[in-house]
């Protein structure tokens, strides 16, 4: 009886100790041990993707995309954005960073600075010169982040032998993810140039690799008919073509396919019009794969990050709206694109040999006025309206106009001299403020920055609005419309709110230490940067508050 146990025993400790080592990937028949690092991390954003996305379209996606990531990767099928504003700047700092605009500080793409009295721009950067055009686009860095990103870890991990590259159409979506410490990043530069560029925070000039690309001219093939892939008819996954509720392109008087991009490219800022099409997708595809192949990324020892963040995806739900046939086309084409790059990876770094994460900055919602023509409560904000508003205000005999130093992204800026010269208390100021435009049409929730900084909110909306909240860097008065309610034109989606039409994203992890399974749990974007990093063994970036999805990770 004992000879038996004992074999029972020895049996399980070795398949205990089996399962904890390897771990199969299901599409190609490859196994990895746990205590193999993957030799390249690729972070893909998508940007403006809503979760439903991955399960609206997925009759149309093919088994080399997303499904591929989602059969054999791990699905977090309940996750979301744990702040506001919900804006790209401000998520791709969180994915990468682990934490939110309290601590990173990016609390928009655009916000109003209280101590220079000017608009900033999230990668905005005056002291440093564009590379690769002789146009300021490329006038641009992280600087304005303050904490770092799981790839800047790594590159102080490996003593700077890890290589780190980020690419977007998008400045902002290329930089911010890819960090402080990057070997590069790369945006894609229209107009009449078509070509990607760079920063001298970078290089003074673009490597070999890009000129040769660049030299290809390679936007000039993508202007070209931009039809549907299938058959529109089958397209029944989205509204009529022909609507109220879609922007368009100028020089087409209706937003319906097909669209002959060449001739409409002339009255839409040239080569600027392939971002508001799939085809700016097609750009950032191949040009993510001569990345891999130009900086010999996953070739050594050392873990490589790339960071690539679809930013068409955006464009095109800002002009036609996310009930669309134009957002249905361009996430059937973004399909093949990932498959394209997930291919590319296979042959160039190897099967099982990289990981890989798949997420969105934020969502969108549906265009108010299609909502309110089925029902639906929805709306449209008046920004104008509201100052005007605030303007007829008195606080103890004084014209509130003379205080408010700026309104933007559902913020209130006060001038506090003026309001100390009077010997008047700010905390009364923003008090008064909220008690007035909580009645306001529209206004949802309103809060001052006093009842930010001094209170602890443990559930609801108050803590995305805390979580967004950077004391140095917000306003005095934070206000949240009703559900639906935009600022914003009468056509086309947007985004911004702490409403899970905004909040709720994709998240899939593929490949090297991942585990093959799904979940309904919450989790949230800040918790991606600290699994990463727990997946490589490094320090977490310095400022990251979510937790590592250790369920998810080969033991």
């Amino acid at each position: 009886m004992r000879a038996i146990l004992s074999v029972c025993i020895i049996f399980l400790i070795l398949a205990c100790q089996s399962q904890k080592q390897v771990v199969t990937s299901n599409t190609n028949n490859i196994t990895t041990t746990d205590l193999d690092k993957p030799k390249l991390v690729v972070g893909i954003v998508v940007d403006q993707m809503r979760y439903e996305y991955l399960t609206r379209f997925e009759n149309k996606y093919g088994n080399g995309g997303f499904k591929r990531l989602i059969n054999n990767g791990f699905n977090c099928k309940n996750n979301h954005f744990n702040y506001v504003p919900t804006y790209t700047g401000p998520g791709h700092a969180s994915v990468f960073t682990g934490a939110t605009p309290k601590t990173h500080g990016v609390i928009a793409n655009n916000w109003y600075d209280k101590y220079s009295d000017s608009f900033v721009y999230c990668a905005g950067d005056t002291t440093v010169q564009s590379v690769g055009t002789l146009d300021k686009a490329g006038q641009m860095s992280p600087h304005r982040m303050k904490t770092t990103t799981f790839a800047d870890e790594n590159r102080l991990f490996t003593q700077m032998k890890g290589k780190t590259i980020g690419i977007s159409i998008k400045d902002r979506g290329a930089i911010l993810p890819a960090g402080h410490s990057a070997n590069a990043a790369y945006w894609f530069h229209g107009k009449d140039e078509g070509q990607f560029i760079s920063s001298t925070y970078y290089f003074d000039q673009l490597p070999q690799w890009v000129k040769t690309y660049n030299a290809t001219n390679p936007a000039e093939k993508y202007l070209k008919e931009w039809n549907t892939l299938y058959d529109i008819s089958t397209y029944t996954e989205s509204g009529s073509d022909l609507n109220d509720f879609e922007g368009g392109f100028y020089g087409k008087e209706t937003a319906t396919f097909p669209y002959d991009l060449k001739t409409l490219s002339a009255s839409n800022r040239g080569y600027d019009i392939l971002k508001s099409t799939p085809y700016g997708n097609s750009l950032v595809t191949e040009f993510s794969i001569a990345a891999l192949k130009g900086e010999l990324l996953g070739q050594d020892n050392y873990t490589d990050v790339l960071t690539v963040s679809y930013s068409s995806t955006d464009y095109v739900g800002h002009n036609f709206g996310v009930n669309s046939k134009e957002i249905e086309d361009t996430y059937i084409r973004l399909d093949l694109e990932i498959e394209q790059l997930l291919k590319a990876l296979d042959k160039q770094v190897g099967t099982g040999n990289y990981t890989v994460f798949l997420t969105a900055d934020h969502g969108a919602v549906n265009v108010p006025a299609y909502l309110k023509s089925v029902k639906i409560p929805a709306g449209y904000f008046n920004g104008k309206d509201f100052k005007s508003y605030l303007d007829s205000l008195e606080i103890e005999g004084h014209k509130l106009s003379n205080w408010i130093k700026n309104i933007s992204n559902q913020q209130i800026f006060l001038d506090h001299d003026k309001i100390a010269s009077l010997n008047l208390d700010i905390t009364l100021v923003q008090n008064r403020i909220v008690n007035h435009i909580i009645n306001y049409p529209g206004v949802d929730k309103a809060y001052t920055a006093t009842t930010m900084a001094t209170s602890q909110f443990n559930n609801g909306i108050e803590v995305l609005l805390q979580n967004g909240f950077n004391q140095k860097r917000s306003g005095d008065v934070l206000f949240v419309l009703d559900p639906a309610v935009i600022q914003y034109s009468h056509t086309g989606s947007t985004h911004g709110s702490p409403l899970n039409y905004d909040t709720h994203v994709p998240l899939l992890f593929y490949g090297n230490g991942i585990l093959n399974g799904s979940t309904n749990d919450y989790t949230t974007i800040p918790d991606i940067a600290p699994t990463i990093s727990a997946l490589l063994g490094i320090t977490f970036p310095n400022g990251a508050t979510g937790k590592p999805l250790s369920y998810l990770l080969v033991d």
